[in-house]
């Protein structure tokens, strides 16, 4: 690791941890000064360690918000889903982790299948600004997304407007499913959200010290030991870069 790697991704001498609050697989729980605790909290101490520097948590409601401030100097990394919109602002490493997306319909409904979604007059809800909702927008023809602000608004904009379709992450629908009789969730995926490891686009050196800290953790088992710790289930080891 270089010197200039640490004083790009820790300029104030502690690491800055941009933490998304809204993913209850990557943040299980708050320590009792409110501070994030899960595998997203663990895997930023993990980076803060491997630099020498403290870590501190900067939490967000979404990973919109999140996104909003790269390079504001209100973070120096941040652990949200890495799409091409955010991409632009954001040098993201390989995916850490990976979560399944895919749909659920009400009872009674025709769609039966993934390939079925994606049809003229289907309406789809999904939460704003999220990781999937970002791939939707890159890849949905013809059905139209209905955005919500969060998971809940967008499980009640489902049910309240009889819309067709929830997209969500797979972990978050099996919740969902069990709130009301009749409803079902496809099989198969739309998309995996590739949950990584972000710092502004100036921090070339800082970003390259991020992209091999995460294969590494991918390989040593790190990864997949946070998960066990905090007993994570839909969450799963990236495949190497």
């Amino acid at each position: 690791m270089s010197d200039k790697a640490r004083s790009e991704l820790a300029p104030t001498g502690v690491l800055r941890a941009g933490i998304n609050l809204s993913n209850f697989l990557l943040v299980t729980g708050r320590t009792e000064k409110s501070e994030p605790v899960g595998v997203a909290p663990d895997m930023a101490r993990e980076i803060a360690d491997k630099l020498g520097v403290p870590v501190t948590y900067v939490p967000f409601k979404t990973p919109g918000e999140l996104a909003d401030q790269a390079g504001k100097n209100v973070w120096d990394i941040g652990l949200i889903g890495a799409e091409p919109q955010r991409a632009e602002k954001i040098s993201f490493t390989a995916a850490y982790v990976e979560i399944e997306a895919t749909y659920m319909v009400p009872a009674g409904s025709p769609i039966t299948s993934i390939a079925d979604v994606d049809k003229k007059g289907v309406r789809i809800a999904v939460s704003a600004r999220s990781a999937y909702d970002l791939w939707l927008e890159n890849n949905i023809r013809n059905a139209t997304l209905v955005r919500a602000s969060g998971l809940d608004a967008a499980y009640q904009t489902f049910m309240a407007d009889k819309l067709d379709v929830l997209a969500g992450l797979r972990p978050g629908l099996l919740k969902d499913v069990e709130k009301a009789p009749g409803l079902k969730i496809l099989d198969g995926k739309f998309t995996a959200v590739q949950q990584a490891v972000g710092t502004a686009k100036p921090n070339v050196a800082g970003a390259a010290f991020l992209a091999e800290f995460v294969e590494t953790a991918k390989k040593s088992g790190l990864v997949a030991s946070l998960i066990e710790r905090h007993k994570v289930k839909g969450l799963s080891v990236a495949p190497p870069a």
